[in-house]
């Protein structure tokens, strides 16, 4: 919503206060504009947090903007789920626009779960646009279960070949324009597959496979694309956090009384040096001082050093901040075996003084714990994983691999183990690198059965961890992690940095 790095609120070029400029002038340029939000509205910094666990009686903030914008629909993103139904339903009923969802259907009744799968928007001179909203339909492989209750998530494309027919027969539209939560799973220009075709991310076989789509707006993966058609598609994605605005055009005549499209055409418009909207910012300044003075909340007291300096050096060697992560989830999950990761890069890691702040810059997503049981072929193949985040370039010098960077980083998807000893050789082929894997001071068992706790999420799988997919769990527990961190310091008043240096990254 606003410029700033909630981390020490400096300014970034980020946000829906400026985007909202950038919609204003495209409005006083064009008679004819439709806004579109494309998903994960309701979740993803501490303004939405507070709102949604602290403060959730007054209308949703990121709503209130969308109000404000007169934005025509948005659609469902599979982070709208995490604050469970309750709140997203809330969310919808407080929007003057309609929330599309043609894929996520009543489990029951097979009806999409919101009512509108589409919108028809007629504009003045007659031409019809109609806009499918579709979202990933990988969300039972992240989402807590109880958030998702009573609903079938429908593969993306086969909905689409079902609705497109409906706007292009019934509904006689002249340009179909499908807004996507999800991205691409393969090369734009070659086709060949970019990651493992889950069914996560299905862009280009919509564009291939589904025939009558003019437009496809994308999301999910925070990548930037404009200027690009696929099969006749001309396709876009706007980054993440409100770091441009994703425009397509599309010029119509008439021919024989009916619209045709002359031309089509994609930008991203960049929001760096706009001036931010001032009455938006008014309009949800009374959620942002509530967020601020919980953000600074004292938490505790660290002895010991937990700063994030370089964020390699944390993912290469054992370091007191996810090892403090780790103990955690072991100590209040019961669990003899945890793992996390370092979300991102720029987190700051833990001063001596704590405040909520600090715990929310650097656990930044709203997850839960899970206690999994897993054998240790699992934990292996797992490190196995995680290994491949690494590549090494001329002299001996790591960088993360092109796996972990593109088509967008996923630095969250690198794991780091507590209640384990391993080493992993990353100048070993990918599939070899775990070089030691030690429990209680011997080797492994890869037969026997281990009780592990980690994020919902990964838990799931997510981040193409299969072999933590449909296991047992033996423990949920319902409570953000952002939540128990600030409780366990709360409770102790002051933690330790410790390193027990039970793991390493090595290379010959």
């Amino acid at each position: 919503m606003l410029p700033i790095h909630y981390a020490n609120n400096q300014p970034n070029d980020v946000g829906l206060s400026k985007v909202a400029a950038l919609i204003a002038a495209e409005r006083k340029k064009e008679t004819h504009v439709i806004v579109i939000d494309n998903g994960d509205l309701i979740q993803g910094t501490p303004l939405a947090y507070h709102h949604a666990r602290l403060n959730n009686e007054p209308m949703d903030p990121m709503v209130l903007g969308l109000n404000y914008l007169d934005y025509d629909a948005a659609v469902i993103g599979n982070h709208e789920f995490n604050y469970g139904l309750r709140v997203l339903h809330k969310a919808v009923q407080e929007s003057k626009f309609p929330w599309l969802c043609a894929n996520i259907v009543d489990a029951e009744s097979g009806e999409p779960f919101l009512g509108k799968p589409y919108l028809i928007k007629e504009l003045t001179d007659g031409v019809r646009i109609g806009i499918l909203g579709l979202t990933t339909p990988y969300i039972p492989n992240w989402e807590n279960p109880d958030h998702i209750e009573g609903l079938r998530f429908e593969d993306a494309v086969e909905s689409a070949k079902k609705w497109v027919k409906v706007l292009k027969e019934h509904e006689q539209v002249d340009a179909v324009v499908v807004s996507y939560h999800g991205g691409f799973e393969r090369h734009l220009t070659t086709g060949e597959p970019t990651e493992p075709l889950t069914g996560e991310n299905q862009g280009f076989q919509l564009c291939m496979e589904v025939e009558g789509i003019d437009v496809l707006l994308t999301g999910h993966q925070h990548r930037s694309i404009a200027g690009v058609e696929i099969n006749g598609v001309v396709i876009v994605q706007p980054g993440t956090a409100g770091v441009t605005l994703g425009k397509v055009e599309l010029e119509f005549s008439k021919l024989d009384g009916k619209w045709r499209i002359d031309a089509k055409k994609s930008e991203l418009l960049s929001v760096a040096a706009v001036e931010a909207d001032q009455k938006l910012i008014e309009l949800v300044s009374d959620y942002e001082a509530k967020t601020q003075e919980w953000l600074d909340q004292p938490i505790g007291k660290l002895s010991g050093d937990m700063l994030v300096k370089d964020p390699m050096q944390i993912r290469l060697k054992d370091n007191a901040l996810i090892e403090f992560i780790n103990r955690v989830q072991m100590e209040l999950s019961g669990a003899v075996i945890s793992n996390t990761a370092l979300f991102d890069n720029v987190s700051p890691g833990f001063p001596s003084d704590i405040t909520m702040r600090d715990i929310v810059s650097n656990y930044i997503y709203p997850n839960t714990l899970k206690v999994i049981r897993i054998s240790g072929q699992d934990i292996k193949d797992a490190l196995e994983q995680s290994a491949e985040y690494f590549e090494l370039i001329a002299v001996g010098e790591v960088q993360v691999s092109s796996k972990f960077r593109d088509p967008k980083p996923s630095h969250y998807n690198y794991d780091m183990w507590e209640g384990i000893t391993y080493k992993l050789n990353i100048s070993r082929p990918i599939g070899m690198r775990v070089v030691q894997l030690e429990y209680e001071g011997k080797p492994m068992d890869l037969e026997a059965s281990y009780d592990v706790v980690m994020n919902n999420y990964r838990a799931a799988g997510g981040g193409n961890y299969a072999m933590f997919q449909d296991k047992p769990v033996i423990k949920d527990i319902p409570t953000d992690v952002a939540e128990l961190l600030a409780g366990y310091i709360m409770e102790r008043g002051t933690i330790e940095a410790n390193v027990n240096e039970n793991w390493e990254v090595i290379w010959d």
